[in-house]
């Protein structure tokens, strides 16, 4: 069950000053545009207004001490695994170029370019497209620790290249793009905003008024049958697939996250969509706790995805749950093979971290990864328990 927000609510004074300081900021933009903004608005200034937000201000997000754990903080060998599909990339002769988006921590970078010294494959340029410049400066710093021969290979950038030929990753990228809410009752489609009373924040349901969203929630309304039904509709990730498919001129695309395809993601069971907030490894589901100090995140919805590539000219080369994908690149291999030179502490941590990676009660099938090609052959691993018939 979600936690209680007397226990969520308690933070260091500064903390809440910083808050309460992104809280005036949002509620300002709200009367200066009428009363309300939508929910995927809110969401953007919860996570991104400069100084403020979520993602551009200086709190630890990732670890232990953070709000949150991601696949590479969990085990090298899940980077050592995508190296493996990024070989078979470079081996049609693409550049060795990859880019990863939102970094994190700089950890899966590491352990990428790793592997791919020890298999001679090493990338010529790791592009790193993050816009958070404190998780840039942690990410140098890391880099820098870990890997210093290799740190003039690695390239900060603050836009998407306008042609890019190589390896693109967005590890648990989409779910941190605002979401547009929407909201059918007694079969009518509403969009959910954000209002103010009495000086507090408040949901307001007005009639749709955007085409695009107003068509996929009129598709939606098809599937369902509930009075009453909350959910997510994905327009931001929509249009960041649609611009990095313009650059991507030859290579493969990498999408991992949690989510479904569109029948199960928009099915009467989950008649409360998958919004859902972190603060200190605790999940709540109230958005407006915290603004700026919480993580505010919602499951990827792939089919559309994979609509929107094809469109886009990229080939689905594969839709997998992780374990599968991680199979594929041969993580228990690699897990076998560096268990003689571990200590035996090591050891069981790494066989952990590999058991929450795979099994499906953890991220193994809670994770997809969903993988985009332009210009390439047929991709090997990729057939190995592929599920694109899911889509």
């Amino acid at each position: 069950m979600m936690n209680n927000r007397d226990t969520l609510s308690a933070v260091l004074p500064e903390a809440q000053q910083h808050s309460d300081a992104l809280k005036e900021l949002i509620k300002k933009q709200i009367r200066s545009e009428g009363g309300s903004i939508s929910f995927a608005r809110y969401m953007h200034a919860c996570l991104y207004t400069p100084g403020y937000g979520y993602y551009s201000a200086g709190s630890h997000k990732l670890g232990e001490q953070g709000d949150f754990t991601t696949a590479p903080e969990i085990s090298p060998f899940f980077g050592y695994s995508i190296a493996s599909h990024i070989i078979d990339v470079f081996a049609q002769n693409t550049q060795k170029h990859i880019l990863e988006f939102g970094a994190g921590s700089g950890q899966l970078a590491i352990d990428i370019m790793t592997s791919l010294e020890k298999s001679h494959e090493l990338a010529e340029v790791y592009y790193i497209l993050e816009i958070s410049a404190d998780l840039r400066q942690r990410q140098q710093q890391h880099i820098q620790l870990h890997l210093p021969k290799l740190i003039d290979r690695f390239v900060w950038l603050d836009k998407l290249p306008e042609q890019f030929e190589g390896v693109i990753l967005a590890n648990e990228v989409c779910d941190a793009m605002p979401v547009n809410l929407i909201n059918i009752k007694s079969h009518r489609l509403y969009e959910r905003h954000i209002a103010i009373t009495d000086d507090d924040f408040v949901w307001l349901d007005k009639p749709v008024t955007d085409d695009e969203l107003k068509q996929q929630g009129a598709r939606i309304q098809t599937l369902i049958s509930t009075d009453s039904y909350e959910t997510e509709i994905h327009l931001a990730t929509q249009q960041w697939l649609r611009t990095v498919a313009q650059s991507l001129t030859r290579g493969a695309f990498f999408i991992i996250d949690y989510g479904y395809n569109f029948d199960t993601f928009y099915s009467d069971e989950r008649k409360q969509g998958t919004l859902c907030c972190y603060f200190r490894h605790q999940l709540n589901d109230d958005p407006f706790l915290l603004p700026g100090l919480q993580d505010i995140t919602a499951h990827t919805e792939f089919t559309t995805l994979a609509d929107i590539a094809v469109e886009q000219g990229l080939d689905v080369a594969g839709f997998h749950e992780q374990s599968d994908f991680l199979i594929a690149g041969g993580i228990t291999d690699i897990a076998a093979a560096s268990h003689n030179d571990m200590p035996a502490a090591d050891w069981l941590q790494q066989s952990a971290g590999l058991k929450q990676l795979l099994m499906p009660s953890q991220m193994g099938q809670q994770f997809k990864v969903l993988s985009l090609t332009r210009n390439l052959e047929l991709l090997p691993r990729l057939s190995l328990n592929d599920r694109r018939y899911q889509l």
